[in-house]
């Protein structure tokens, strides 16, 4: 490629607390329209604004956890623009002085750690909700989302693909999930992403105009959308035109982007100091008491999982992709220890069963004790790993004990090393073409042998003293 993308990611995630910012109205989902708010939120002349005590503690949570400097002093502005959505005709947000700046995330792709900076956190009020009719020019405000705890996480554009813009969304919400102040649910919009996409020739310095991308609701939606923005600049460029500073939407029913409106500059919101809140002093003391309070963090237990459990690399990048998955593995372990092999059924049947249900580990119909005595009966030999995933679809479907599945349909593997010596003779002397054949050269006839004899024991038989006993006589002349 001649040229290079630039890319910024502006994050709005909502804050987990049980009111507004700004007031006590609740800030839960699916509400009847308007029926959470009061004359506060709904922008009523004289009502003074009081700022939520937990909604800050939750933006310092977010920016110790990202290598932010908490500032000891921030303030509020207010944000000034026209939308049916905003009741007050300003949103109160941040801008001079945010409550924390200058952090980073390091980043893993394809193998290689790349830093990302975060220029700022700022903390702001939602606004409310426009909803329109297709059958009727009619549209509708719901305001139960104004005045709802944002946090804005502006990052610097040091994000050279789609890959790289991917790979920063998806450690910082897992990062904000770990830390319980974000549920980061996309669909909902409590985890909100915009992109600010330019491109510039290789090996130049000053940016390109960029162009701001909205309505990205998913992680792929987000690497799809700006790759298609990437190539519309790279085409306007090439056929000798300019790109414009623009406000674009991604339509992800056709994998487009369409004009939305000329981007706005600070200077178009006039921002000036909230008249009716103070400067937010923050003390030293209370940030180092939040830093204390905050769990491990994605990283330090990637780490945690490599030395202490010896696991590879990806096996603890994909447990610890989420606090929720990460402590079902650990609850596994206390069950019965043997990290690897429970690492193997946590990826392989239970996020198999998981993705085909649709269901989040917390919903999982497989309790973590009854995965960590499944994976118990496997080590000693009372189950095959074949009747396990019997056994694991059983749980799956009815909850009950592994170890009540097994004696209830009488699963126990077949151990008795002189029964399954009879089992194998009786075999290799059913089958002497096979037997020759195997004798003459042709190794992998062994499968066959074993699956004569699991078929026999009707899959019970212990595979490693199946396939010992069949070397053995196979072997012999």
């Amino acid at each position: 490629m001649k040229f290079e993308p630039v890319i910024g990611l502006e994050v709005h995630a909502q804050l987990k607390t049980t009111t507004k910012i700004f007031c006590g109205c609740k800030t839960a989902f699916g509400a009847p329209p308007n029926a959470n708010t009061c004359p506060v939120c709904l922008g009523m002349p004289g009502v003074l604004p009081v700022l939520n005590k937990k909604a800050v503690e939750f933006a310092i949570r977010a920016a110790l956890s990202t290598h932010c400097t908490v500032a000891r002093i921030s303030r509020f502005d207010r944000k000034n623009y026209f939308y049916p959505d905003l009741p007050k005709g300003y949103q109160i947000s941040q801008y001079e002085l945010p409550v924390a700046e200058h952090g980073y995330l390091d980043i893993d792709v394809d193998g290689n750690i790349k830093r990302i900076g975060i220029t700022r956190i700022h903390m702001e009020e939602d606004a409310g909700k426009s909803s329109h009719d297709d059958n009727r020019p009619l549209s509708m405000v719901d305001l139960n989302r104004a005045g709802v705890p944002l946090i804005e996480i502006v990052s610097e554009p040091d994000i050279r693909s789609p890959e790289e813009a991917g790979a920063y969304l998806r450690k910082l919400h897992a990062i904000l999930r770990y830390i319980d102040v974000c549920d980061g649910n996309m669909e909902e919009g409590s985890f909100r992403c915009d992109a600010n996409v330019s491109i510039r020739p290789k090996g130049s310095e000053p940016f390109g105009t960029r162009t701001e991308l909205k309505n990205l609701n998913s992680f792929k939606n987000v690497e799809k959308a700006i790759q298609i923005e990437i190539n519309r600049q790279i085409g306007i460029v090439e056929e000798g035109g300019k790109v414009i500073q623009e406000t674009r939407l991604y339509n992800a029913n056709k994998n487009r982007t369409t004009s939305m409106r000329g981007k706005e500059d600070a200077h178009d919101y006039r921002y000036f100091p909230e008249p009716d809140l103070l400067p937010l002093v923050i003390e030293a003391d209370w940030i180092t008491s939040v830093g204390k309070s905050l769990p491990e963090l994605p990283d330090q237990k990637k780490q945690r999982f490599i030395d202490d459990y010896k696991l590879p690399v990806y096996d603890a990048d994909v447990l610890t992709s989420s606090r929720e998955l990460a402590d079902y593995f650990e609850r596994c372990l206390k069950t019965h220890k043997n990290p690897k092999l429970v690492s193997n059924w946590v990826m392989g049947s239970l996020l198999g069963l998981l993705n085909t249900e649709g269901k989040t580990v917390l919903q999982s119909p497989v309790t973590p004790e009854n995965l960590g005595t499944l994976v118990k009966l496997i080590d000693k030999d009372v189950i095959s790993d074949k009747i396990a995933k019997t056994v694991f679809d059983e749980m799956a479907r009815s909850g009950k004990n592994p170890e009540k599945i097994v004696e209830e349909k009488s699963l126990v593997q077949v151990t008795d090393h002189s029964a399954l010596e009879n089992i194998v003779l009786n075999i290799i002397a059913s089958n002497p073409k096979e037997v020759e054949d195997f004798r003459g050269g042709k190794t992998k006839l062994m499968s066959f042998f074993v699956g004569q004899v699991m078929r026999e024991t009707k899959g019970k038989a212990n595979p490693k003293i199946v396939n010992q006993i069949l070397s053995e006589k196979l072997n012999q002349a």
